[in-house]
């Protein structure tokens, strides 16, 4: 683990604020007529909370050295969730951080690990599922969206032509629709 002072932080990096693993997600330089300041957000990897940062240049931080893997999902055993790589390698971590990313059931999860520890685990971009619920669709209305439920009970909005048992593309982070894949 390195210091580095807040003038030479970057949106993205992972670092150690008050004492919890945090990924910078806003960075900037704020100037005035005898000082500069840095203004930082912080979002704690673990509980999700973001923090604002108002630092001086000189400021120290501690960057986390940080690996990313992808894992697959295997089983949860009490209060853990547990991940396998593809060698083999079993991993776990918390499952109250990591159980909205479970409910995709995506065939792979990018791992992050701060010093050889499994910290948390993020879903794909994006994922098909398939719709278990939604209003049938209406002839001649092509274009607008519509209600719908996936299997993983996750409810999200998709094309007017979806009809219940098709398979989407859904954006993880967004829950935007992107595109039918497959009819039912």
């Amino acid at each position: 683990m390195s210091q580095i002072t807040a003038i030479e932080l970057r949106k993205g990096m992972l670092v150690d604020y008050q004492g919890r693993p945090c990924r910078v997600v806003f960075w900037n330089l704020w100037k005035s007529d005898r000082r500069s300041r840095i203004q930082l957000k912080v979002k704690d990897i673990l509980t999700g909370r973001t923090s604002e940062i108002t630092s001086h240049g000189e400021d120290k931080y501690v960057v986390l050295e940080s690996e990313v893997m992808e894992l697959t999902h295997g089983y949860r055993d009490g209060t853990e969730e547990v991940f396998y790589t593809e060698a083999g390698d079993e991993h776990r971590c918390p499952a109250d951080g990591v159980e909205d990313v479970v409910r995709w059931q995506a065939n792979a999860y990018k791992g992050l690990f701060v010093d050889n520890k499994l910290l948390t685990v993020e879903p794909p971009q994006s994922v098909v599922a398939t719709v278990v619920d939604t209003t049938p669709p209406i002839k001649g209305v092509l274009q607008g969206v519509k209600d719908a439920v996936l299997e993983n009970g996750i409810e999200v909005k998709v094309g007017m032509l979806v009809n219940v048992g098709d398979k989407v593309r859904i954006d993880t982070e967004t829950l935007e629709y992107k595109e039918r894949v497959e009819r039912g």
